[in-house]
């Protein structure tokens, strides 16, 4: 890895009514204008969410649907207009795809982009999409059983010239899926909090992408999975320890905390106390993310690496509309990331 550090931004494919109020993005397009300005600020890459369904609490607040964009499209897209910008997903919800297929789409895509994607994987944060998405198929399913299934395939589909895979979930026969990705071994960013992600990530992940952890309890996590790295086999340091975090900048403390407690990031971290985040003390989210004066961020930032991180990708930046959003960004690069050390 590179001494620098790498700061990345969360573009809104499927943040609208989570992240971001309704409306947000008024063009797919939008997604596209903040990666060319992503790439012109110095970020190192751009990472899109995946949604398909909205959840309840989403269309009670804003009596209305949200627009989530396919990832996957957006990023091919964004890939035509930047040279530089690493293409992630942040995340990618493998239990709603057939891992033949995403197989092909995503060494497609890598090819496309000339093997700048970045593929952060999990099993989705909420179970009522899945049902929404699948019916009564989705009863008795083991989305995290299905995320093994799909990780295992998509392995050995990148390593293999021929794969048969039986499992529970998937199946596939005799297929070969080619050209390969340009990255060897391909990127997997291993999403999730839970010592079943922890462990994902230590046996397939080129990196794991969790949330909401404080900095005590994100140096616990690293030194627990540097114990799973090794056990695998593989060294205490092989992965990018990247965390996903959102942004309030404000002149003073009070005023960046006030900004983010207004802001629907908020209201989204409070929703996952009953999902991705269950068992954590949400009580004072403002020491699970990046908020406070540009130093106090500075020193966050450092605490957090001193801690173990070692990049911090789709950084979700507190605003209301996009022209709030791009003036947030460039806040933090001018401010904030042009002031980290090596």
């Amino acid at each position: 890895m590179s001494d620098s550090v790498a700061f990345g931004v969360g573009i809104p494919t499927g943040t609208e009514g989570l992240m971001y109020p309704i409306p947000f993005v008024r063009d797919v397009r939008d997604n596209i204008r903040i990666a060319e300005f992503a790439e012109q600020l110095g970020y190192d890459s751009v990472w899109g969410n995946d949604h398909v369904a909205s959840q309840k609490y989403v269309t009670e607040e804003f009596g209305r649907s949200p627009n989530y964009y396919a990832p996957l499209l957006t990023l091919a897209a964004i890939g035509e207009h930047t040279t530089r910008l690493k293409l992630g997903t942040a995340l990618l919800v493998l239990p709603f795809r057939q891992p033949g297929i995403l197989a092909k789409e995503l060494a497609t895509l890598d090819h496309l982009c000339g093997g700048r994607l970045r593929v952060g994987v999990g099993i989705g944060a909420y179970r009522e999409e899945f049902e929404s998405l699948f019916g009564d198929a989705a009863r008795g399913k083991n989305r995290g059983a299905m995320l093994d299934e799909s990780l295992e395939m998509l392995h050995q589909l990148f390593t293999r010239e021929e794969v048969t895979f039986h499992g529970n979930y998937f199946q596939v026969d005799h297929l070969s899926a080619n050209p390969k990705p340009v990255s060897n071994p391909f990127p997997f960013y291993i999403g999730g909090n839970s010592p079943a992600g922890m462990r994902r990530a230590a046996r397939y992940g080129t990196g794991w992408l969790p949330s909401g952890f404080t900095v005590e309890e994100m140096r616990e996590r690293v030194e627990q999975l540097r114990e799973l790295l090794e056990q695998q086999g593989r060294s205490p340091d092989a992965l990018d320890i990247a965390p996903q975090f959102s942004v309030a900048l404000g002149r003073t403390h009070e005023e960046a905390v006030e900004k983010y407690r207004n802001s629907q990031q908020y209201k989204h971290m409070c929703s996952l106390s009953q999902s991705t985040m269950q068992g954590l003390d949400l009580g004072d989210c403002t020491s699970r993310d990046l908020i406070g004066t540009p130093q106090e961020i500075l020193e966050r930032i450092e605490a957090y690496r001193e801690a173990g991180v070692t990049s911090f990708p789709a950084l979700l930046f507190t605003a209301n509309d996009m022209e709030g959003f791009l003036q947030e960004m460039q806040m933090f690069a001018e401010d904030v990331m042009s002031r980290v050390e090596s």
